[in-house]
């Protein structure tokens, strides 16, 4: 094989290799655009945004070779599909515990997508104390040639929750060696104080919330108000009675 061919097929199985990531990060912007229409959605009907930020990231080429040998598996883009299922993953960071499933919820409601696999460390942590909830999600990813269905990972925690898992990464991140009891110890019972945090939080926002609607003052008025994209407009009277005498379809 000449300088030239080989050149050439790098160039292929390059391209190759591009395309294939791409479907990812497509299936994640995907993902993402859903998220942030379900903020938007839930912030004009309730006054209230579940999602406090979300964090997408792709595994890196040298990752998944990685992840491959170690499980002894063949190298090749299929076998890549077939057993990495977290190449892509979005981590979506809720205020309360509540939140978390009603975030669930509305995807699993979405009837494009796809939830292969739920595993709920919320309600059975792991021994070390991590709690969060992870969705395998089956994406449409829409090509100029065909349609990809892209598996990609979504991880749903409390700001706390995500809090006690990043520190928890930076302390053990490339340790080795075992680790000591103590420190186990010492990480679940940290673990174990975030939980109750988040059950405390939860616990004032509800009840702020029942204050709030013990105090509502001109009820009509502010029923009569409609924002959309930070504009505000004044809903007539007369629209909110021609709507509300025709029936439902």
């Amino acid at each position: 094989m000449n300088l030239l061919s080989s050149v050439s097929q790098f160039q292929q199985l390059k391209q190759l290799i591009t395309r294939f990531m791409m479907t990812y990060k497509f299936a994640l912007d995907e993902m993402e655009t859903k998220i942030e229409i379900l903020k938007e959605e839930f912030q004009m009907l309730h006054d209230y945004n579940p999602i406090e930020h979300t964090k997408s990231r792709l595994k890196s080429p040298e990752s998944i070779m990685n992840k491959l040998v170690r499980k002894n598996l063949e190298i090749s883009l299929p076998s890549i599909k077939d057993n990495i299922r977290d190449i892509a993953g979005l981590r979506i960071t809720c205020s309360f515990i509540k939140d978390i499933y009603l975030i669930s919820d509305m995807l699993q409601r979405q009837s494009d997508l796809k939830v292969l696999e739920v595993k709920d460390y919320i309600k059975q942590p792991k021994p070390n104390g991590y709690q969060s909830l992870h969705m395998l999600i089956e994406v449409p990813v829409f090509l100029s040639d065909r349609v990809e269905h892209v598996c990609i990972e979504v991880q749903i925690r409390t700001i706390a929750m995500d809090f006690w898992a990043s520190l928890e990464h930076k302390i053990f991140y490339k340790y080795n060696a075992a680790v000591p009891e103590s420190l186990v110890q010492e990480l679940k019972a940290a673990a174990d104080s975030v939980t109750a945090l988040d059950r405390q939080m939860e616990r004032l926002h509800r009840e702020m919330g029942e204050i709030k609607a013990d105090n509502v003052i001109d009820a009509e008025e502010q029923l009569r108000l409609l924002q959309i994209d930070n504009q505000q407009f004044n809903i007539p009277i007369a629209l909110l009675e021609m709507i509300g005498d025709k029936p439902d379809n």
